[in-house]
């Protein structure tokens, strides 16, 4: 039986506003990692207007086959398979990277699985390479919107370990692992795109 791909209404929103960062960021010839990428819609797009770029896909192992519904959908181009990528194994892909990027995904890991997102993702990435992430974040432990709001409280309601991430704590955390933000986008509804560098030295 065939899966079929399934659909983010969210993914199809933000796509076209992270990619306009994403054009400014990357460059032919460099592989991107992307962890929780879902249902592979924005791996799709991006792929196929960032040319001679390798976008390479993961996910947990229970989401592979909707991934792989998603990248193997008629406007899908060439990609390598989706791998499988739990954040907090051991199991990383083989580096190295120019850049890892994850979306909507820092406020449903617990904290734990954050921490553990940006130590893997500062051994995979090449000496000065880029993590970007995007979604709703805090500052200084506070929300930056009422909507943000609600939607922290919703998240916890379902899992006390979800939740919308601080900043402060997010580059608290990073520089543990030479990472060091870099630079901070205004995206709709409330969201942002980060993205941190490693320092040269790895």
């Amino acid at each position: 039986m065939t899966t079929q791909p399934p659909f983010s209404p969210a993914a199809e929103r933000n796509r076209r506003p992270i990619l306009a960062v994403l054009r400014g960021h990357l460059r032919p010839g460099q592989r991107v990692l992307e962890i929780g990428a879902g249902t592979g819609q924005h791996a799709r797009f991006f792929a196929a207007r960032l040319p001679g770029i390798e976008w390479q896909t993961s996910d947990v192992e229970a989401n592979l086959p909707g991934l792989a519904a998603g990248l193997a959908a008629a406007d899908a181009p060439t990609m390598p398979a989706p791998l499988a990528l739990d954040v907090l194994g051991d199991r990383w892909p083989a580096g190295p990277f120019d850049a890892v990027y994850s979306a909507n995904t820092a406020h449903i890991m617990s904290w734990a699985g954050v921490c553990a997102m940006l130590e893997g993702a500062a051994r995979v990435l090449e000496p000065g390479g880029m993590l970007l992430i995007y979604g709703p974040f805090s500052r200084g432990g506070e929300q930056t919107s009422e909507s943000n709001r609600r939607f922290d409280r919703q998240l916890r309601g379902q899992d006390a370990a979800m939740g919308i991430r601080d900043l402060d704590d997010m580059d608290r955390e990073a520089a543990r692992y030479g990472l060091a933000r870099e630079a901070e986008y205004a995206m709709p509804a409330n969201n942002l795109l980060l993205i941190w560098r490693l320092a040269p030295g790895g």
